[in-house]
């Protein structure tokens, strides 16, 4: 499946292997923002499989990228429980604060407050790459839509109009407030368009 995920989505999927096992239950997206795509997740030990006697909190453990063999739209497909990394408490902790995206400032290289990161769309499949971010509003930056309370909440930012990106804000240029688009049908069809025209 390599179509686009929210991140908000991922949380609670199981991480499973071939085999059927539920090893894990996702807590945190990591992300990696110079390399534009998921470092990894942090792991809770609840899982799907486990029923209400499995509940056992956050993992001192989590699952790096390169480790995913399969983002779905249901559970993360790992080869096997060895791709869970020990981690000391501490370290995941501090790592997901770092690369956690959601509720991120988006600000203009004008200094002007955009709006907060609401979710995060990726690719899914083998990818991880972060495709854009989806926004709530404080001002109006997309011009022409008819609905203007649904767009406040249904923004979309491509992720290449961002100058930076941090886990508490990310920059855009003035300008790419105009390209923002009001919902993630019109979103998808701009990227084609975009794509269309780079070939």
């Amino acid at each position: 499946m390599n179509g686009l995920t929210a991140v908000r989505s991922l949380t609670t999927l199981p991480v499973v292997t071939p085999g059927g096992d539920a090893v894990a239950h996702v807590k945190d997206t990591v992300f990696d923002p110079a390399a534009e795509r998921i470092a990894g997740f942090t792991l809770t030990g609840r899982t799907l499989l486990s029923g209400l006697s499995g509940l056992s909190g956050p993992l001192p453990r989590d699952l790096p990228w390169p480790a995913v063999h399969c983002l779905g739209r249901h559970a993360v497909m790992v080869h096997d429980e060895g791709a869970l990394c020990d981690l000391p408490r501490s370290v995941a902790r501090r790592d997901a604060l770092r690369g956690r995206l959601l509720g991120a400032h988006v600000l203009t290289d004008d200094g002007d407050l955009v709006g907060t990161v609401l979710d995060v769309l990726v690719e899914g499949g083998a990818g991880g790459r972060l495709v854009a971010f989806r926004l709530a509003a404080h001002r109006e930056p997309v011009h022409g839509s008819r609905d203007r309370r649904h767009r406040r909440h249904q923004v979309y930012v491509p992720r290449g109009e961002a100058l930076s990106v941090s886990g508490r804000t990310v920059v855009i240029p003035a300008h790419a407030t105009t390209y923002v688009t009001d919902g993630l049908p019109s979103f998808a069809a701009h990227r084609d368009r975009g794509r269309g025209t780079a070939r």
